[in-house]
């Protein structure tokens, strides 16, 4: 009768991020601190992503004063603070296209932070950015 709608993942160590990122997908981090006025705003937005895009990308949520390390390698300087982490895109010309689909070799660059943002980012900015690095939107 009633379905729970799917929510950001929260993470509680930045090791768990790892497996996320190597799982080729891209990933969503919004660090956030609470009792903050704009992390709650932008707690529904990441809510929202999550259920938008399922399966295809991976949502996050940090707490920075729970995570340690997180300000450190993320350099954190405000909350909310989104980044965005995934491969970036191949560009081939036409030639080289041709030689790899012949091959079926492909190089896959590492997962590199594609994407950040400082305070509040409209939710139809965030979606763009997914979707420009591979997510797609899951038929609900």
């Amino acid at each position: 009768m009633f379905k729970r709608k799917p929510k950001a993942h929260k993470i509680h160590r930045l090791n768990e991020l790892q497996p996320m990122v190597a799982s080729g997908r891209p990933v969503l981090i919004n660090f956030y601190q609470v009792g903050c006025a704009p992390c709650q705003v932008m707690d529904g937005i990441v809510n929202e992503l999550a259920r938008e895009y399922g399966e295809t990308a991976h949502v996050v949520k940090a707490d920075i004063g729970k995570v340690p390390g997180a300000i450190e390698k993320y350099k954190i300087r405000a909350t909310p603070t989104t980044v965005v982490i995934a491969r970036p895109p191949e560009k081939m010309s036409k030639k080289a296209r041709a030689k790899a689909q012949g091959t079926k070799k492909r190089t896959t660059a590492r997962p590199t932070q594609r994407w950040r943002a400082s305070g509040l980012v409209m939710k139809d900015q965030l979606q763009r950015v997914l979707e420009s690095n591979g997510a797609r939107r899951v038929e609900a």
